[in-house]
């Protein structure tokens, strides 16, 4: 080893990162670094779609950035939606419903999957280590009906049954923007945030989800969704129920601050799995 590290020193003075230098110059040096290294199984999570588009499916951006952060902590994805048709289909070009037309949520949910992509009913808590659920309307309509019927909202029953059942098992459950209603319908007391209470002159549009939460059962704390002195990309963390949550596009705010919240409570999540 001390007649290649030079070599590879000099490689990674020159801009080359170390470790490529060494792959190299001694592959063999490297993989006997691995060898002997304990090595840690990948935390394996599981992302519930909605379908796919902001207003009738999952929030796109949000899946996207869910699956980044993800990808950079190093877990092991697979994504799921229920088999159900959707509430109705909208025109993304003019906010307006598509009349006569239908989607299924799997089926739309598979374009974000590139295809990748399995039944609801198949996820089960044996085979993952967490589960996250990315916001969009398709939270709100598919996944259940707080879109219409609000505290009397009824939960699709395999997302109540997944939600129970990762509980149970003591497993985290992420969740942002409008999907942190399931968690305040289906498990009794969690602690959650949609981010403020008060519109603040449409910065917080969806505010009024703050008091449907409250009478829904769950317990809402107040976060940020951008940078300040005394907060940052805010997540908010039920230690006891495990569930981790964070406003994303709740509000309205730059894009970059929105990728960097969710990446908050993707990491918190993975720091509940203890992977």
């Amino acid at each position: 080893p001390a007649a290649l590290t030079p070599r590879a020193a000099m490689l990674a003075s020159r801009g080359l990162p170390l470790r490529t230098a060494l792959r190299w110059v001694a592959p063999g040096l490297l993989a006997s670094f691995h060898s002997s290294a304990p090595r840690l199984r990948p935390a394996r999570v599981a992302v519930v779609l909605s379908g796919c588009g902001v207003y009738d499916g999952t929030e796109i951006h949000e899946a996207s950035a869910i699956l980044v952060h993800l990808s950079r902590g190093g877990a092991k994805v697979q994504m799921y939606a229920p088999d159900v048709p959707q509430m109705h289909v909208v025109d993304h070009s003019k906010g307006q419903p598509a009349e006569a037309e239908s989607r299924n949520v799997l089926v739309e949910s598979a374009r974000i999957a590139r295809g990748k992509i399995a039944s609801l009913a198949k996820l089960t808590t044996a085979d993952h280590d967490a589960v996250i659920f990315p916001g969009g309307f398709g939270a709100a309509k598919n996944l259940s009906t707080f879109a219409v019927d609000g505290k009397d909202c009824k939960v699709n029953g395999e997302v109540e049954r997944v939600l129970k059942d990762f509980h149970k098992a003591g497993k985290p459950i992420g969740l942002c923007c409008i999907s942190p209603v399931l968690a305040a319908k289906v498990l009794s007391g969690a602690e959650v945030t949609v981010g403020h209470e008060d519109e603040e002159g449409g910065k917080w549009p969806y505010a009024g989800t703050a008091g449907a939460i409250k009478e829904l059962g769950g317990k809402h704390y107040v976060k940020e969704a951008v940078f300040s002195f005394t907060s940052f990309y805010e997540a908010h963390v039920d230690t006891k129920n495990k569930v981790v949550t964070t406003p994303a596009f709740m509000c309205e705010t730059e894009l970059h601050h929105i990728f960097d919240g969710i990446g908050a409570m993707v990491k918190n999540v993975l720091k509940l799995t203890g992977k």
